[in-house]
Protein backbone atom coordinates (compact mmCIF):
# COMPACT_ATOMS: atom_id res chain seq x y z
CA UNK A 1 0.00 0.00 0.00
CA UNK A 2 1.09 3.36 -1.49
CA UNK A 3 0.85 6.05 1.65
CA UNK A 4 1.14 10.08 2.25
CA UNK A 5 4.58 11.21 2.72
CA UNK A 6 2.68 13.41 6.19
CA UNK A 7 3.46 10.75 8.75
CA UNK A 8 6.63 9.68 6.99
CA UNK A 9 8.08 12.90 6.89
CA UNK A 10 6.95 13.62 10.91
CA UNK A 11 8.43 10.50 11.68
CA UNK A 12 11.73 12.21 9.84
CA UNK A 13 11.67 15.12 11.58
CA UNK A 14 11.25 13.73 14.67
CA UNK A 15 14.32 11.43 14.34
CA UNK A 16 16.56 14.10 12.95
CA UNK A 17 16.68 12.11 9.33
CA UNK A 18 15.86 12.95 5.58
CA UNK A 19 13.74 10.88 3.64
CA UNK A 20 15.02 10.38 -0.21
CA UNK A 21 13.21 11.17 -2.80
CA UNK A 22 14.75 9.89 -6.18
CA UNK A 23 12.98 10.45 -9.79
CA UNK A 24 11.87 7.85 -11.72
CA UNK A 25 11.11 8.22 -15.17
CA UNK A 26 10.52 4.58 -16.08
CA UNK A 27 9.71 0.99 -13.87
CA UNK A 28 12.80 -0.49 -14.19
CA UNK A 29 14.13 2.98 -12.04
CA UNK A 30 11.50 2.90 -9.82
CA UNK A 31 12.64 -1.30 -9.21
CA UNK A 32 16.02 -0.11 -8.64
CA UNK A 33 14.97 2.68 -6.01
CA UNK A 34 12.89 0.05 -3.98
CA UNK A 35 15.66 -2.20 -4.28
CA UNK A 36 18.02 0.40 -2.60
CA UNK A 37 15.85 1.36 -0.35
CA UNK A 38 14.70 -2.25 1.05
CA UNK A 39 18.48 -3.53 1.55
CA UNK A 40 18.71 -0.23 3.93
CA UNK A 41 15.43 -0.67 5.49
CA UNK A 42 14.49 2.75 4.71
CA UNK A 43 11.42 4.75 3.93
CA UNK A 44 11.44 6.41 -0.19
CA UNK A 45 9.60 8.71 -1.88
CA UNK A 46 9.03 7.86 -5.47
CA UNK A 47 9.09 10.78 -7.61
CA UNK A 48 7.61 11.08 -10.85
CA UNK A 49 7.56 14.14 -13.13
CA UNK A 50 4.52 14.96 -15.28
CA UNK A 51 6.48 15.05 -18.21
CA UNK A 52 7.39 11.32 -18.13
CA UNK A 53 4.47 9.45 -18.94
CA UNK A 54 5.50 9.09 -22.46
CA UNK A 55 8.59 6.79 -21.15
CA UNK A 56 7.08 5.10 -17.47
CA UNK A 57 5.13 2.10 -19.55
CA UNK A 58 2.24 3.59 -18.23
CA UNK A 59 -0.44 4.04 -20.84
CA UNK A 60 -2.07 7.27 -18.41
CA UNK A 61 -1.62 8.04 -15.15
CA UNK A 62 -4.05 5.77 -13.70
CA UNK A 63 -2.20 2.70 -14.96
CA UNK A 64 0.98 4.20 -14.05
CA UNK A 65 0.24 4.23 -10.39
CA UNK A 66 -1.40 0.56 -10.59
CA UNK A 67 1.86 -0.60 -11.85
CA UNK A 68 3.68 1.06 -9.11
CA UNK A 69 1.52 0.04 -6.48
CA UNK A 70 1.94 -3.70 -7.38
CA UNK A 71 5.72 -3.27 -7.94
CA UNK A 72 5.28 -1.69 -3.77
CA UNK A 73 3.99 -4.85 -2.86
CA UNK A 74 6.99 -7.15 -3.05
CA UNK A 75 8.86 -4.71 -0.34
CA UNK A 76 8.20 -4.38 2.86
CA UNK A 77 8.76 -0.76 3.25
CA UNK A 78 7.24 2.45 3.38
CA UNK A 79 6.83 4.12 -0.10
CA UNK A 80 5.00 6.80 -1.22
CA UNK A 81 4.19 7.89 -4.62
CA UNK A 82 4.67 12.16 -5.34
CA UNK A 83 3.82 13.99 -8.31
CA UNK A 84 7.42 15.93 -8.60
CA UNK A 85 6.80 19.46 -9.99
CA UNK A 86 3.19 19.62 -10.73
CA UNK A 87 3.27 23.06 -12.71
CA UNK A 88 -0.68 23.60 -12.39
CA UNK A 89 -3.57 23.13 -9.85
CA UNK A 90 -5.29 20.83 -12.86
CA UNK A 91 -1.74 18.72 -12.50
CA UNK A 92 -1.96 18.00 -9.50
CA UNK A 93 -5.57 17.26 -10.00
CA UNK A 94 -5.14 14.78 -12.13
CA UNK A 95 -2.13 13.08 -10.07
CA UNK A 96 -4.63 13.37 -6.73
CA UNK A 97 -7.40 11.36 -9.51
CA UNK A 98 -5.10 8.50 -10.20
CA UNK A 99 -4.04 7.89 -7.17
CA UNK A 100 -0.89 9.80 -6.26
CA UNK A 101 -0.10 9.49 -2.26
CA UNK A 102 1.63 12.94 -2.51
CA UNK A 103 1.90 15.88 -5.17
CA UNK A 104 3.87 18.97 -5.08
CA UNK A 105 2.79 22.40 -6.65
CA UNK A 106 5.44 23.84 -7.74
CA UNK A 107 4.52 28.23 -7.31
CA UNK A 108 8.25 29.21 -7.13
CA UNK A 109 8.24 31.35 -10.23
CA UNK A 110 5.10 33.14 -9.47
CA UNK A 111 4.07 36.24 -7.80
CA UNK A 112 3.77 35.54 -3.86
CA UNK A 113 0.35 36.02 -3.32
CA UNK A 114 -0.76 33.64 -6.23
CA UNK A 115 1.67 30.86 -5.15
CA UNK A 116 -0.08 30.95 -1.71
CA UNK A 117 -3.25 31.03 -3.72
CA UNK A 118 -2.82 28.43 -5.65
CA UNK A 119 -1.10 26.15 -3.28
CA UNK A 120 -3.99 26.58 -0.41
CA UNK A 121 -6.50 25.38 -3.46
CA UNK A 122 -4.54 22.26 -4.34
CA UNK A 123 -4.25 21.69 0.23
CA UNK A 124 -8.05 22.14 0.33
CA UNK A 125 -8.23 19.50 -2.21
CA UNK A 126 -5.64 16.98 -1.70
CA UNK A 127 -6.21 16.48 2.36
CA UNK A 128 -9.45 15.45 2.26
CA UNK A 129 -8.56 12.62 0.14
CA UNK A 130 -5.76 11.41 2.77
CA UNK A 131 -2.90 13.23 0.01
CA UNK A 132 0.16 14.92 0.83
CA UNK A 133 1.32 18.45 -0.29
CA UNK A 134 4.69 19.91 -0.51
CA UNK A 135 5.55 23.50 -2.13
CA UNK A 136 8.30 25.56 -2.74
CA UNK A 137 9.10 29.00 -2.13
CA UNK A 138 11.74 30.69 -3.50
CA UNK A 139 13.43 29.23 -6.69
CA UNK A 140 15.52 26.21 -7.42
CA UNK A 141 16.78 26.60 -10.82
CA UNK A 142 20.31 25.46 -12.35
CA UNK A 143 23.54 26.28 -12.45
CA UNK A 144 23.26 29.75 -14.30
CA UNK A 145 20.77 31.21 -11.54
CA UNK A 146 23.04 30.44 -8.82
CA UNK A 147 24.78 33.92 -8.48
CA UNK A 148 21.00 35.67 -8.11
CA UNK A 149 20.33 35.68 -4.18
CA UNK A 150 16.37 37.10 -4.53
CA UNK A 151 15.73 33.36 -5.54
CA UNK A 152 16.43 32.23 -2.33
CA UNK A 153 14.40 31.73 0.11
CA UNK A 154 12.90 34.41 2.63
CA UNK A 155 12.58 33.16 6.41
CA UNK A 156 9.46 35.50 7.31
CA UNK A 157 7.76 34.58 3.66
CA UNK A 158 8.22 30.99 4.74
CA UNK A 159 6.36 31.51 8.11
CA UNK A 160 3.68 33.05 6.32
CA UNK A 161 3.46 31.11 3.61
CA UNK A 162 3.12 27.92 5.36
CA UNK A 163 0.32 29.15 7.83
CA UNK A 164 -1.32 30.58 5.28
CA UNK A 165 -1.61 27.40 2.76
CA UNK A 166 -1.32 24.03 5.37
CA UNK A 167 1.42 22.50 2.97
CA UNK A 168 2.90 19.39 4.70
CA UNK A 169 6.39 19.94 3.20
CA UNK A 170 8.03 23.21 1.87
CA UNK A 171 11.16 22.81 -0.83
CA UNK A 172 13.29 25.58 0.49
CA UNK A 173 16.46 27.49 -2.03
CA UNK A 174 19.35 27.73 -0.36
CA UNK A 175 21.74 27.72 -3.26
CA UNK A 176 21.32 24.23 -4.44
CA UNK A 177 20.44 23.76 -8.16
CA UNK A 178 18.43 20.95 -10.37
CA UNK A 179 21.44 19.08 -12.52
CA UNK A 180 25.13 19.70 -12.50
CA UNK A 181 26.97 22.96 -10.62
CA UNK A 182 28.94 24.59 -12.22
CA UNK A 183 31.85 25.19 -9.79
CA UNK A 184 32.10 24.45 -5.99
CA UNK A 185 28.87 24.84 -4.79
CA UNK A 186 27.64 27.74 -2.62
CA UNK A 187 25.17 26.57 0.04
CA UNK A 188 23.80 28.72 2.40
CA UNK A 189 23.55 26.29 5.26
CA UNK A 190 23.19 29.80 7.45
CA UNK A 191 20.05 30.37 5.75
CA UNK A 192 18.72 27.45 5.85
CA UNK A 193 18.57 27.50 9.43
CA UNK A 194 16.99 30.61 9.65
CA UNK A 195 14.07 29.04 7.79
CA UNK A 196 13.91 26.30 10.15
CA UNK A 197 13.61 28.32 13.10
CA UNK A 198 10.44 30.15 11.69
CA UNK A 199 8.96 27.37 9.80
CA UNK A 200 7.50 24.29 11.93
CA UNK A 201 6.91 21.98 8.51
CA UNK A 202 9.64 19.44 7.44
CA UNK A 203 11.68 20.68 4.78
CA UNK A 204 12.48 19.93 1.41
CA UNK A 205 16.20 19.88 -0.46
CA UNK A 206 16.07 19.77 -3.93
CA UNK A 207 19.12 19.40 -6.22
CA UNK A 208 21.10 17.22 -3.89
CA UNK A 209 23.25 15.67 -7.06
CA UNK A 210 26.88 17.21 -6.82
CA UNK A 211 26.10 19.27 -3.66
CA UNK A 212 28.35 17.01 -0.93
CA UNK A 213 27.58 14.19 1.18
CA UNK A 214 29.22 16.26 4.13
CA UNK A 215 26.90 19.27 2.90
CA UNK A 216 23.96 17.05 3.07
CA UNK A 217 24.47 15.46 6.71
CA UNK A 218 24.74 19.15 7.78
CA UNK A 219 21.41 20.31 5.85
CA UNK A 220 19.96 17.43 7.79
CA UNK A 221 20.91 18.51 10.92
CA UNK A 222 19.59 22.01 10.30
CA UNK A 223 15.98 20.87 9.56
CA UNK A 224 16.12 19.16 5.88
CA UNK A 225 13.90 16.23 6.04
CA UNK A 226 13.00 15.04 2.18
CA UNK A 227 16.30 15.20 -0.37
CA UNK A 228 15.69 15.23 -3.82
CA UNK A 229 18.43 13.05 -6.10
CA UNK A 230 18.30 12.50 -9.89
CA UNK A 231 21.44 13.77 -12.03
CA UNK A 232 23.85 11.83 -9.70
CA UNK A 233 21.62 8.25 -10.34
CA UNK A 234 21.36 9.06 -13.95
CA UNK A 235 24.70 9.76 -14.29
CA UNK A 236 25.79 6.38 -12.71
CA UNK A 237 23.53 4.72 -15.39
CA UNK A 238 24.85 5.91 -18.18
CA UNK A 239 28.47 5.02 -16.52
CA UNK A 240 27.56 1.70 -16.18
CA UNK A 241 25.68 1.76 -19.79
CA UNK A 242 29.15 3.31 -20.95
CA UNK A 243 31.21 0.65 -19.39
CA UNK A 244 29.25 -2.40 -20.93
CA UNK A 245 28.86 -1.28 -24.25
CA UNK A 246 32.79 -0.72 -24.59
CA UNK A 247 32.55 -4.74 -25.03
CA UNK A 248 33.12 -5.88 -28.17
CA UNK A 249 29.61 -8.32 -27.45
CA UNK A 250 27.78 -6.49 -24.54
CA UNK A 251 25.15 -9.27 -23.15
CA UNK A 252 21.82 -7.12 -22.86
CA UNK A 253 21.52 -9.46 -19.09
CA UNK A 254 24.75 -8.34 -17.87
CA UNK A 255 24.17 -4.57 -18.97
CA UNK A 256 20.76 -4.67 -17.23
CA UNK A 257 22.25 -6.38 -13.64
CA UNK A 258 25.48 -3.94 -14.03
CA UNK A 259 23.45 -0.65 -14.21
CA UNK A 260 21.09 -2.07 -11.62
CA UNK A 261 23.63 -3.05 -8.78
CA UNK A 262 25.38 -0.09 -9.64
CA UNK A 263 22.34 2.52 -8.84
CA UNK A 264 21.19 0.34 -6.30
CA UNK A 265 24.79 1.06 -4.55
CA UNK A 266 24.52 4.70 -5.72
CA UNK A 267 21.77 5.45 -3.54
CA UNK A 268 22.07 3.16 -0.81
CA UNK A 269 25.14 5.56 -0.04
CA UNK A 270 22.77 8.56 -0.28
CA UNK A 271 20.35 6.59 2.33
CA UNK A 272 23.19 6.53 5.05
CA UNK A 273 24.30 9.91 4.37
CA UNK A 274 20.67 11.13 4.72
CA UNK A 275 20.53 8.60 8.10
CA UNK A 276 17.08 7.10 6.33
CA UNK A 277 18.86 3.55 6.68
CA UNK A 278 17.47 1.18 9.37
CA UNK A 279 14.33 3.63 10.13
CA UNK A 280 11.97 0.88 9.29
CA UNK A 281 13.18 -1.19 11.79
Amino acid sequence: MLLSMTEMLKKARAGKYAIPQPDFVNIQMAAMYLEAAKQSASPIILGYGEEYLNTTEGVDLRHLVRLIEVLAKEYPIPVALHLDHGSSFEACAEAIAAGFTSVMFDGSSLPFEQNVAITRKVVEMAHPAGVSVEAELGYVGTAKDTDDDSRLTDPEKARIFVKATGVDALAVSIGTVHGEYKGKPNIRLDLLSEISAKVDVPLVLHGASGTGHDTLRECVKRGICKVNIYTDLVKVMIGSLKKDIQQQKPNIVTVIDNMHNEVVQELKNYIKTLGAAGRCN
